[in-house]
C-alpha cells in the first residue's frame, strides 16, 4: 500500500508540473490571440487579459488527455532512470500491480474533471462569451432555451432587445409565436412586437405578421399600435452565432444538460450533438485510464535497452490517433451515422483494452 501511495503522489506531481507549464504557454498565445482579436474594439490590456483568465480553463479541459500522457511518460521514465521499476520488479511487483496508483489518479481526475472542471469551464465560457459580446457590439447578446420556450437578448448601443420565441425550426433560421420588447439605453421598454414568424437576415429580422405597441410615456399602446405584413428589425445577431451558442454544450453544466436537452427537444432543435456530448463527459475517465494504460505500455522498460525518445514518440502518437479517433467518432455520432452509445464509449473502451493488450504483450511476452 505504501508503494502505492508512493507512485500515487510522483504521477500528481507530474501531473500538476505539467499541467502548469501548458497552463502558462497557453495563457501567453491566448493573450497574443486575444490582442489580435480586440486590437480594433479600444479593449484595454487588463480587460484582454481577463478574457484569456476566462478562456485558459476551457482549453486545459481539452488537453487533458495530453497532460494525462506526459504525466504517465514522465513518472515512468523517471522511475526507470532511477531504476526504481526494477527494484520494484525485483519485490515481486509485476508491472500490472504498479499501474493500479497511476490508473486510480487517472479515474480520480478524470470523475473530478467530469463532476467539477466542466461545470467552472461552462460558467467561464458564459462570461466569456458575454464580455467577448459586450467588448465587440457595446451591448451583450445571450441565448437561452426553457420551458417557456427561446430567449434571446440582442444589444447595442441603441438599447437592448429582448427576444422570446415559442419554438424554432431545427437549424434556428426561423422563429414562430414571436415576442420582441425594446429598451431604450438605461431605461425601460419603449416598443412591444408580436409576430407570427420572425427569420434572421443580414442584419435584420424579418417578422411576418407583426403587430407594433409603442411603450413610450403618455400614449395609449393598443390605440397607437401599427399592424404589419412584413416588418424589418435591425439585428446585431448572426445565424451562425446563435448555432455556435446552441451548438456548444461546453456551456452548459453537466449536471443541467439532461433537463437542457429536453428544453431544447420542446424549442424545436435538435439535441442529438449534447446526447453525444453528455456520453462522452461520462466516459472521459475511462478515456484517461486508456491514456496511462498506453503511455506506461511503451515507457515501463529500463533506458539501458535504448529508445527511449523513439518510446515516447510513439506513446504520444498514438494517444493523439486515440483522441482524433474518439473526436472523430463523435461526430459520427452527432451526425446520425453511427449510434449515440457507441460514437461515445468506443474509444475509450478501445483505448483500455489496446492499453492492456500492449502491456501484457510487453510484461508476460
Amino acid at each position: 500500500m505504501i508503494l502505492h501511495f508512493y507512485f500515487a503522489r510522483r504521477f500528481a506531481m507530474a501531473l500538476l508540473v505539467i499541467a502548469t507549464v501548458l497552463a502558462t504557454l497557453v495563457l501567453l498565445v491566448d493573450l497574443i490571440d486575444q490582442t489580435r482579436k480586440f486590437a480594433d474594439f479600444g479593449v484595454s490590456f487588463a480587460q484582454r487579459l481577463g478574457l484569456t483568465l476566462l478562456n485558459v480553463p476551457e482549453t486545459l479541459n481539452q488537453i487533458l488527455p495530453l497532460i494525462m500522457i506526459l504525466g504517465t511518460v514522465t513518472l515512468f521514465i523517471s522511475l526507470a532512470r532511477s531504476s526504481e521499476l526494477v527494484v520494484t520488479r525485483a519485490a515481486g511487483r509485476s508491472a500490472m500491480r504498479a499501474l493500479v496508483a497511476p490508473v486510480a489518479v487517472a479515474l480520480v481526475l478524470g470523475v473530478l474533471a467530469t463532476t467539477t472542471l466542466g461545470p467552472i469551464v461552462a460558467a467561464t465560457s458564459k462570461r466569456y462569451a458575454t464580455l467577448a459580446e459586450t467588448y465587440r457590439s457595446g451591448g451583450a447578446s445571450a441565448l437561452s432555451v426553457s420551458e417557456e420556450g427561446l430567449w434571446l437578448r440582442q444589444g447595442s448601443e441603441a438599447g437592448q432587445t429582448v427576444i422570446r420565441a415559442a419554438r424554432s425550426n431545427a437549424d434556428a433560421s426561423v422563429l414562430y409565436d414571436v415576442s420582441f420588447v425594446a429598451y431604450a439605453p438605461g431605461g425601460g421598454p419603449v416598443r412591444r412586437i408580436e409576430a407570427a414568424s420572425a427569420a434572421l437576415q443580414d442584419g435584420a429580422w424579418s417578422l411576418r405578421q407583426a403587430k407594433v405597441w409603442p411603450l413610450t410615456t403618455g400614449l395609449n399602446p393598443e390605440a397607437n399600435a401599427v399592424t404589419h405584413d412584413v416588418l424589418a428589425v435591425p439585428s446585431t445577431l448572426t445565424l451562425d452565432r446563435i448555432r455556435e451558442t446552441l451548438g456548444t454544450p461546453a456551456g452548459v453544466s453537466i449536471w443541467d444538460m439532461p433537463d437542457f436537452i429536453v428544453q431544447l427537444e420542446q424549442a424545436g432543435f435538435s439535441a442529438r450533438h449534447h446526447r453525444v456530448w453528455l456520453q462522452a463527459q461520462l466516459a472521459r475517465p475511462l478515456f484517461l485510464m486508456g491514456m496511462v494504460l498506453v503511455a506506461a505500455a511503451f515507457t515501463m522498460r529500463h533506458t539501458r535497452f535504448g529508445g527511449t525518445g523513439t518510446a515516447v514518440l510513439a506513446a504520444v502518437l498514438l494517444g493523439f490517433a486515440l483522441y482524433f479517433i474518439r473526436s472523430f467518432a463523435q461526430i459520427l455520432g452527432e451526425n446520425g451515422q453511427i449510434p449515440l452509445m457507441l460514437s461515445a464509449w468506443a474509444a475509450p473502451c478501445a483505448a483500455i483494452l489496446l492499453g492492456l493488450g500492449l502491456l501484457l504483450r510487453t510484461e508476460d511476452g
